[in-house]
């Protein structure tokens, strides 16, 4: 896989793992990752023309999602650090000419400065100590035209110690020490600090929310 710049984190994925990513995904979660990120997906009020930066993008499963509300004229950027992510992504939307990646750290300045409309994450902010999630969220922030829209697809607040037993015992088994901070995380406050404001939130099975912060400073 190459350096792990986390190494108590999960949402870095590489060798077997990265290059069936997908199929192991849809196993585990017994065939409903897929439905229910459409679902998350179709709620974010994507228009025909947006310009879309997708954070730890992946195999482009998402992407692809995205774009079928897309017009020729949308745009999907995808950054992504593994290797093995990028080129499935590039092979599954070789199709589409305004679906691309690129290869960068999240966690790091990105060039992007007032793009785009939208910036989506999907379950990767849990994976990053606090230091590293708001220098992703500053990313965010830099990327976005005033007014426009960050949705993290991820847990939900909650404390683990309340779980059912089953649920705290997937949970602690799965996830990284970094995902029990994520969870008791104020993540409203956060994104308040960082300029975000206007949110809204849709919640999945309890634990996983959809949140949408609006870009309200500048």
């Amino acid at each position: 896989m190459g350096r792990r710049y986390y190494p108590e984190s999960r949402v870095e994925v590489g060798g077997f793992m990265a290059l069936h990513y997908d199929a192991i995904l849809d196993i585990v979660t017994l065939g409903r990752y897929l439905p229910f990120v459409r679902k998350a997906i179709a709620t974010m009020g994507i228009e025909p023309k947006d310009k879309i930066l997708d954070l730890g993008a992946g195999t482009g499963r998402n992407a692809l999602l995205m774009a079928e509300h897309l017009s020729r004229e949308g745009e999907v950027v995808g950054v992504d650090i593994s290797e093995e992510m990028i080129r499935q992504f590039r092979k599954k939307c070789r199709a589409l000419p305004n679906l691309r990646v690129v290869r960068a750290r999240i966690d790091r300045p990105l060039p992007f400065r007032g793009k785009f409309d939208k910036v989506f994450i999907s379950f990767t902010l849990h994976g990053f100590p606090d230091y590293a999630r708001r220098a992703i969220v500053r990313n965010a922030y830099g990327a976005l035209r005033d007014g426009g829209s960050f949705f993290i697809l991820d847990y939900n607040e909650f404390e683990p110690k309340e779980m059912p037993f089953y649920l705290r015992a997937i949970f602690g088994l799965v996830e990284c020490p970094y995902a029990f901070e994520f969870v008791r995380t104020d993540l409203k406050e956060m994104l308040s600090e960082e300029g975000f404001g206007r949110f809204e939130e849709q919640v999945f099975f309890g634990y996983i929310r959809l949140l949408r912060a609006e870009k309200v400073n500048t």
